[in-house]
């Protein structure tokens, strides 16, 4: 990855790659207190300031969003607020950074089945790109193969790159169902997104409760009913022992 910037480097590899591929805790580069490895070496070194490449732009905005608002960013609490507020939207937005090739990395493979695969309740939390405010819930996906089925952990991880951007539901659900349209080409897709958003919920109309459904189905999905209603069928059904 050598656009990426060495704290983006770790969370970009937590999303592309499987679990013990990434020796590093990503969250504790995030805050500072991991040992990140500098490329083409072996020698770490820890997430500061400039571990993140930082040019100084974002902490001087929140310096002058904590000034519009009356406070002081020079007080105990606040003096390390514009790098933590800088690091957190780097997290937050690490999907912009994720390569689709080597999140896929080569887990499509050739299998005589044609029955539906569904894979939901996959956790995802995102930013709302009109108040940058987060919104989170869960989504479910669905595809019927045509002899091409991807490896279960990658769509999680497809749904975890198009959350960790600036988003609007419908957008984000609708991405999620072209990136395996396009790379499966199976029989149909299905995604379905429940989400709160505290956008809804902390300003505005102030509803709590609120959840937001958006839907998007391709290929025999949209054109069968039936198909349709069966992927809507193994939503209700909750998992043994749940």
């Amino acid at each position: 990855m050598p656009d990426v910037p060495d704290h983006l480097q770790q969370i970009v590899a937590e999303i592309e790659t499987e679990i013990g591929e990434t020796p590093i805790d990503a969250v504790a580069a995030i805050e500072g207190d991991a040992e990140l490895p500098i490329a083409g070496t072996a020698a770490p070194r820890t997430a500061s300031s400039a571990a993140l490449g930082a040019n100084g732009r974002v902490e001087a905005a929140v310096r002058e969003i904590l000034v519009e608002i009356g406070e002081d960013p020079d007080r105990d609490g606040l003096r390390a607020t514009p790098e933590r507020v800088h690091r957190m939207y780097a997290e937050l937005t690490a999907g912009y950074h994720v390569d689709p090739e080597r999140l896929v990395n080569g887990a499509i493979f050739e299998v005589d089945y044609s029955e539906m695969v569904v894979v939901k309740d996959i956790p995802f939390y995102s930013l709302c790109e009109h108040h940058l405010l987060p919104f989170f819930g869960s989504a479910a996906v669905a595809y019927i193969p045509n002899q091409r089925v991807l490896g279960l952990s990658k769509i999680p991880r497809v749904v975890e790159m198009y959350a960790r951007r600036l988003q609007v539901q419908e957008r984000m659900t609708q991405q999620v169902a072209d990136f395996l349209m396009e790379r499966l080409r199976p029989k149909g897709v299905g995604v379905v997104v429940e989400a709160t958003h505290l956008c809804a919920v902390m300003r505005g109309v102030r509803k709590p409760g609120t959840v937001m459904t958006t839907a998007a189905v391709q290929g025999i999905f949209r054109s069968n009913d039936k198909t349709r209603a069966e992927f809507f069928a193994h939503l209700e059904r909750r998992p043994p022992g749940a």
